[in-house]
């Protein structure tokens, strides 16, 4: 049961989960292109999402494992193998009934339509960035990535 934990524990530290923006500002990307316009409009959007839990699976073996070493607890010889054994069945099913599948992650959006110097209006939608405050009348420019990424900048 020891060899069990150990063997759950170093895969708990080898397993990490990053999570890498599509455009992150601080690095250098290839840009198709860059329209300069100004702003006619701002609207936030706020939406909520529903991600499918990741870590779910884990929840299932923790269960298990807690299950039998709860169950390993119990009987002699073939009855103490038995009981580990449910005790395991018990513990991965308790804690697939109790965890959540699906987890709620709002996303905050802000939608600019804007004019741009050759007085073609085009929307775009993006994640928030706090140090980038978009108003009405406000100059942008638009920056066309590779890829088919758009995100608009302000212009000071």
């Amino acid at each position: 049961m020891i060899r069990l934990f150990v063997i759950v524990c170093s895969l708990l530290l080898l397993t990490t989960s990053s999570s890498v923006d599509a455009y992150q500002r601080n690095k250098a990307v290839p840009v198709e292109k860059v329209v300069y316009g100004k702003i006619e409009s701002v609207r936030k959007i706020s939406e909520t999402e529903l991600i499918r839990d990741k870590s779910a699976g884990w929840h299932h073996l923790g269960g298990a494992v807690i299950g039998g070493v709860i169950g390993n607890q119990f009987g002699d010889g073939s009855g103490q193998v038995a009981a580990t054994v449910l005790g395991s069945l018990l513990g991965a099913s308790i804690a697939k009934n109790h965890s959540n599948r699906y987890k709620e992650k709002r996303i905050q959006l802000i939608e600019l339509l804007i004019v741009t110097e050759d007085k073609q209006r085009v929307m775009v939608v993006q994640d928030i960035d706090h140090n980038m405050q978009f108003h009405k009348d406000s100059n942008v420019r638009i920056v066309y990535l590779s890829g088919g990424s758009v995100r608009v900048d302000t212009v000071y």
